[in-house]
């Protein structure tokens, strides 16, 4: 069964690749998303090792001068999705968004070069991407943390990757509407609406969108014109476990002065993390810097946290806050609590299970001696796939198979678990 699913998986994979990068499914989204290609090059990994360092160099081909990956590149036109370039308007060479994403490519990088069968391609390819993937930290804590907290704020619901979250809806109701330019979604024509943001949400969205553009983007600006600074802890999450990654990589591969200042940046991160507890929630919490307060909403962010070397006391109520949130749903981790009058059991990220989120979450109680909750979350993760294939997302209650379908980075995770099992075996 193990490898019959691993085949499986393989299938999807090569199904998404187009050549050098892949996309997450065809029709919804039919370009390279950035988390999602450094996730799906840990699937790469297992069985084809140059084609999963290909697709973090594409991804970092294309970042910007002052270090910003965007969080999508337009490889080719492809009117199924919007908003494309023409919306974005960014004035790159090959199009890309004007946002980011969580920086998860730190963490592939390191894991990926660790595994590899293939020391000196590995030694080789990690070398050339260190100064690309330390730029994109520096540039985050230069743009996102203009006052020097230690911990940066998303613009935009979308740099989150949990687009929409209930830990946004207070202050996404402070982002006007007024002036959005009409426009038609694309992503309603390929997955049920009733799993997709609603479109009073799209219409705040863009305007976010019109507003950067407005402003040339400018990320030295782009931070105090938006209406919209959350500090999201699982986002910074992924950050800082990048940091520790690529400082680890960086002393192995000789590069002392990167070590230093990754470890420096983590380290100062870590120790701000705490004003993000909740010690009512059991949990960290999201914090609205536009008006200076943690956002009463624990969501699958707050949990998402354990993935970076958090204090082990963090991790055991991190670790504790799932077993209470097994209690309401049949499968881990819900995005959202299912008691919590805001749960939405099937739309996007007001409820369901992300696999990509699951991996994460398992990795970071394993590393920090919670085992047998990692366990079970890799558990769960294999038994959804076995009741509803390869989806995007699936329901906590009933595992139904959500969003699009044949998803790449499903596949990469399932490979990831599977072989990780075997590899301890």
């Amino acid at each position: 069964m193990t490898q019959q699913m691993i085949d499986q998986a393989k299938s999807v994979m090569r199904k998404n690749d187009r050549g050098s990068y892949t996309v997450p499914t065809h029709g919804l989204y039919p370009f390279q998303w950035n988390w999602d290609s450094a996730l799906c090059a840990l699937g790469f990994a297992h069985f084809d090792e140059p084609r999963a360092w290909t697709e973090i160099e594409t991804l970092f081909a294309h970042q910007w001068e002052d270090g910003m990956v965007p969080h999508i590149i337009f490889h080719q036109m492809d009117d199924g999705y919007f908003p494309g370039p023409d919306v974005w308007a960014t004035g790159r060479t090959v199009p890309t968004s004007g946002i980011t994403q969580p920086p998860v490519a730190g963490f592939a990088a390191r894991r990926i070069f660790d595994r590899a069968r293939d020391k000196a391609l590995a030694a080789s390819k990690a070398r050339a991407l260190l100064p690309r993937i330390h730029a994109w930290h520096q540039w985050f804590f230069a743009n996102r943390d203009p006052k020097g907290t230690g911990l940066v704020a998303i613009i935009h619901p979308w740099e989150s990757g949990r687009d929409n979250s209930v830990d946004w809806d207070a202050a996404f109701e402070r982002v006007p509407t007024e002036g959005v330019q009409p426009f038609t979604r694309r992503d309603t024509s390929h997955a049920n609406p009733a799993h997709r943001p609603t479109d009073e949400q799209y219409k705040r969205y863009i305007w976010l969108v019109q507003k950067f553009r407005s402003l040339g983007w400018d990320n030295a600006q782009l931070h105090d014109a938006s209406p919209f600074q959350i500090v999201d802890p699982g986002f910074n999450a992924i950050l800082i476990r990048s940091c520790v990654d690529l400082a680890d990589l960086a002393e192995t591969l000789g590069e002392s002065e990167i070590a230093t200042q990754s470890r420096a940046m983590a380290n100062k991160a870590i120790a701000a993390m705490e004003s993000l507890w909740s010690n009512q929630h059991g949990q960290y919490l999201c914090y609205d810097r536009a008006i200076g307060a943690l956002v009463d909403s624990a969501s699958i962010g707050g949990i998402l946290a354990a993935f970076a070397p958090i204090p082990g006391a963090r991790a055991k109520a991190i670790s504790d806050r799932i077993e209470v949130l097994a209690k309401s749903c049949n499968y881990l981790v819900p995005s959202h609590d299912p008691t919590a009058p805001e749960f939405d059991a099937l739309r996007y990220w007001r409820g369901p299970i992300w696999l990509i989120v699951n991996y994460m979450i398992a990795d970071g109680l394993e590393r920090a001696g919670r085992t047998v909750m990692a366990d079970r979350i890799n558990r769960d993760c294999l038994r959804l796939i076995e009741q509803s294939g390869f989806a995007e997302y699936y329901g906590a209650i009933n595992a139904e198979a959500c969003g699009g379908d044949a998803f790449t980075w499903t596949a990469a995770m399932v490979i990831e678990i599977l072989s990780a099992q075997e590899i301890a075996a």
